[in-house]
């Protein structure tokens, strides 16, 4: 039983492979499953609706950084030095991000802590962080959500509650009433190694995590959540610049439908710009979909797209098909061991 069951699977990739030889790029997604304990997860697509998982659905890499070594939210991006570059969330309460760099998605660099938050003393959290290349500049960008407590008053109490009963560095106010009050931070990078300063990457006057950029001409278009919890938003919006660091328009109305929303990551598909991302809570975990030609009107597709189970927040990018020949080798070496 168990040799027929493997003789199934490799001809199922033989199949595949077939399809894909007819294609120069395929899709892969990043992510992660339960809270991140196990590492990164993969998977790929053909058109971007149709996603199998890589691997058997096991980890690419085991998380070695951080207190409660966590790989949460793995953004990848490919960059013009050949390499992959990944950042993702370490941890629930700490002030670092980590990092790693792969030629192949199969064997990665020694994971760094990346300590983007550690000069601030009352920073609660560094979640989900993105990194994209910026060609004009020649750097990677690296931007994350953190919580600084007073920082922006208006909305410190527009989020989600936070016990922070462990935190030492609170001092005397570590039994604080605290909640989640997000704006998104940058660093710049040439070779990860020097960083440049913090700064404030995006504030537009609301509680907002989860930003994912993309470039269009000359303009960049970036995705957020409204994190903002009283009263309810948890919606996915839109806005662009032709500055990277400035200059972004008013947030739109909510692409998202009538759910929550979060962890966006965009694609564009043919003529179609697409954003997945995870609807929680009020939908059960899954994952969704909203498609647009223009960046203004938006169809909700999420029915017609076909993610692995238990798929959280990560990102889509293309790859050329020898890393999906790899990673398909790698996957049956796995299985026949």
């Amino acid at each position: 039983m168990i040799i027929k069951k493997i003789h199934f699977i490799i001809l199922f990739f033989l199949i595949t492979q077939q399809s894909i030889s007819q294609k120069d790029q395929v899709y892969l997604y990043s992510y992660f499953v339960n809270n991140g304990e196990d590492g990164l997860h993969l998977a790929y697509s053909l058109d971007g609706y149709k996603w199998e998982i890589l691997n058997n659905n096991k980890s690419f890499l085991t998380p070695t950084v951080g207190n409660d070594k966590l790989m949460r939210d793995p953004c990848i991006i490919y960059g013009p030095d050949n390499k992959f570059h990944m950042v993702y969330t370490v941890s629930w309460r700490e002030r670092v991000i980590g990092y790693s760099s792969s030629e192949d998605l199969i064997n990665w660099s020694d994971q760094l802590e990346i300590p983007v938050m550690r000069h601030e003393k009352f920073a609660l959290n560094c979640w989900a962080p993105e990194i994209f290349y910026d060609s004009d500049s020649g750097s990677f960008i690296i931007f994350w959500s953190t919580t600084i407590p007073g920082r922006f008053e208006e909305t410190d109490h527009s989020g989600d509650s936070i016990d922070i009963h462990s935190p030492l560095r609170f001092g005397k106010n570590k039994n604080l009433n605290l909640t989640y009050n997000h704006r998104i931070y940058y660093t710049t990078t040439k070779d990860f190694e020097d960083f440049s300063e913090t700064k404030l990457f995006f504030d537009q006057g609301f509680n907002v995590i989860d930003g994912t950029l993309n470039r269009l001409g000359e303009d960049y278009i970036l995705f957020v959540k409204n994190e903002t919890r009283y009263p309810p938003q948890k919606n996915i919006r839109v806005t662009s610049s032709n500055s990277l660091f400035e200059g972004f328009s008013p947030v739109s109305d909510p692409i998202t439908g009538d759910y929550w929303a979060e962890g966006p990551s965009s694609i564009k598909i043919g003529n179609y710009w697409h954003v997945y991302f995870d609807k929680y809570l009020t939908t059960g975990n899954r994952m969704g979909c909203v498609k647009s030609k223009d960046l203004i009107h938006w169809e909700d597709i999420s029915d017609q797209i076909d993610f692995p189970e238990n798929a959280l927040h990560g990102s889509i990018f293309k790859v050329n098909k020898d890393i999906l020949d790899r990673l398909f080798t790698f996957n049956k070496t796995q299985i026949s061991n």
